[in-house]
């Protein structure tokens, strides 16, 4: 994986506790997540698609009845200096947990077809100021 721009969210039993790590409250873990990036638009890019993922496991792991222990989704790619296009981001995924690990993949599979921010970056976008 390109380590340049690399993110990390995590929640549950894979949760970060090292420095220098941000914690936020999630609905779907009593705990929260952690974030560990740095704060830069790269960074920030990144830790969408990560954090989308990170969501949508929770969400549609809900949906099929798995009980997740813990998720973390670690997300990097990096941009072309000259125009600064990204050159792709590549995400992992781990989980635990005590389901089968034919129904995590298939998990996996359904959130990485659905989650939103990744579909957006994938489909392009326009950005324009307007004021």
């Amino acid at each position: 994986m390109d380590d340049r721009f690399n993110v990390i969210v995590s929640a549950g039993s894979l949760k970060a506790t090292d420095e220098p790590t941000v914690h936020f409250p999630h609905r779907w873990t009593p705990e929260g997540v952690s974030v560990q990036a740095d704060f830069t638009g790269g960074h920030l890019l990144h830790l969408a698609a990560a954090g989308c993922v990170l969501n949508d496991l929770y969400r549609e792991a809900a949906a099929l009845s798995i009980e997740l222990l813990g998720v973390r989704v670690s997300a990097a790619g990096g941009f072309d200096i000259e125009s600064w296009r990204s050159t792709g981001i590549t995400y992992t995924v781990d989980v635990s947990s005590s389901a089968p690990a034919e129904s995590i993949a298939h998990l996996i599979d359904i959130v990485d077809s659905v989650a939103e921010i990744p579909r957006a970056i994938r489909q392009g976008a326009t950005v324009q100021r307007i004021g």
